[in-house]
């Protein structure tokens, strides 16, 4: 074991990390259900569900079998030219999955591709529809969408991504807490505009917080007056995590493309969808060059497929949004002590989302590392915020677990403020 962590540290960069002054880790090696076995042979329950997407818990039989029995018939075939019958079975599931009106699939490798995906169809259909000067979209402040270079520009521009400004595309931004600030800047920018994307409800790995539904009616109406899209970038919100299966059920509107992913095969393997109402694929295709331009390597991989497929049979079983309203009293009951400590700033829980936002700085790593040690649950607080989103098949004790050590290392004083504070 200690020879791996010290290849690991002299050789592997992980994530948000130093290379000179490599973080610790902590060698899994293997998980089931809630928690994840280490090699010393203790356990620690996944808090995080492994950033928001083990739904059902890990090495989960119904779904590593599917994967199985595919890799044993095909693993992956190139999708241009050719299709398979795992990608056109979970196409036809996403359709009944998603509201009514999406039903054009377009799959890719990641959450983080899918906003791409996203973001280049609404320009392209601007474009199909004669309006070449639409290339920017408008984003919300507080967001998040991915590391890759256009969801980094759709991402709030005072975030985690400021060093890159340079190489990103410059888009605009409103308030989620003030609609008049969409509307003006619609209003004054409307010729460039190609549509609005969001994480609706909940803004996941930036702000860590809710917003109201009204502003997403208000952005639907806003959006078909003007004649620009509205994209919903689902991908940590959907699949019950904030209680229904889709965010922005709460306010009884649908997107005209949303985004899919984390969840979707229950965090087995890679797979994200972005998917578009019919009139946005057929503008699209009817105009020039006439096919949507974009195509990554393993898109639709068959094994991946697979593991969606499964995943959703296990959401369609299930109820999970019993499931998530039982986690969210455990949660608010279990962080509410956490409003009296010296170093929180509030506390916010809805579904299976809870979030300690701490005033000033996070309690040193050392003390992380201890309360992560004495309860045996895995958190990865970061910015100003200790939070946890469990796998949805969490019980009452193992939130209880997660809400006790949460309450504990929110009594911890703040530790030093990080040079270049950042944001996951």
């Amino acid at each position: 074991m200690d020879d791996l962590l010290a290849f690991d540290r002299a050789h592997i960069w992980h994530p948000y990390a130093s290379v000179a002054k490599p973080p610790p880790v902590r060698l899994v090696k293997e998980a089931h259900g809630v928690n994840l076995v280490l090699h010393d042979g203790s356990t620690l329950v996944d808090a995080v569900s492994s950033w928001w997407c083990v739904a059902h818990g890990h090495s989960h039989p119904h779904i590593v079998e599917a994967m199985r029995r595919q890799a044993e018939r095909l693993s992956h075939v190139m999708f241009g030219g050719l299709t398979h019958e795992p990608a056109i079975a979970l196409a036809e599931r996403l359709v009944q999955f998603t509201p009514p009106g999406l039903d054009r699939v377009f799959f890719a490798d990641s959450g983080s591709i899918s906003v791409e995906v996203a973001a280049k169809m609404a320009v392209q259909y601007q474009h199909a529809r004669g309006f070449p000067r639409k290339g920017k979209l408008v984003a919300l402040l507080g967001g998040y969408h991915g590391d890759t270079c256009c969801a980094m520009a759709l991402s709030d521009p005072d975030g985690m991504h400021t060093l890159f400004r340079s190489i990103m595309p410059q888009h605009y931004f409103a308030d989620p807490l003030d609609f008049s600030s969409l509307a003006r800047v619609v209003e004054e920018q409307g010729d460039e505009i190609a549509g609005v994307i969001c994480e609706p409800y909940f803004q996941a790995a930036n702000a860590m917080r809710f917003y109201s539904p009204d502003y997403l009616r208000q952005m639907r109406a806003l959006c078909d007056e003007k004649g620009i899209l509205l994209i919903f970038d689902e991908i940590a919100s959907g699949f019950h995590r904030t209680g229904p299966l889709w965010a922005h059920e709460r306010a009884g509107i649908a997107p005209d493309i949303m985004c899919v992913g984390k969840a979707l095969t229950g965090g087995h393997v890679t797979l994200a969808a972005t998917i578009a109402s019919a009139r946005v694929a057929e503008t699209i295709s009817a105009g020039s060059p006439g096919a949507f331009m974009h195509g990554p390597t393993y898109m639709a991989n068959p094994i991946a497929c697979a593991a969606g497929l499964a995943s959703l049979d296990l959401f369609a079983q299930a109820d999970y949004a019993a499931a998530v309203a039982r986690i969210e009293g455990e949660l608010r009951e279990g962080l509410a002590p956490c409003r009296a400590m010296p170093n929180v700033a509030d506390v916010r829980v809805s579904g299976a989302v809870g979030v300690v936002e701490v005033k000033t700085a996070l309690p040193a790593q050392a003390d992380i590392d201890r309360v992560i040690t004495r309860h045996g649950v895995w958190l990865r607080p970061f910015s100003r915020y200790i939070y946890t989103m469990p796998p949805l098949v969490s019980d009452t004790v193992t939130v209880t677990r997660i809400a006790e050590a949460i309450r504990e290392l929110a009594a911890c004083p703040a530790g030093p403020v990080p040079e270049g504070d950042f944001h996951e």
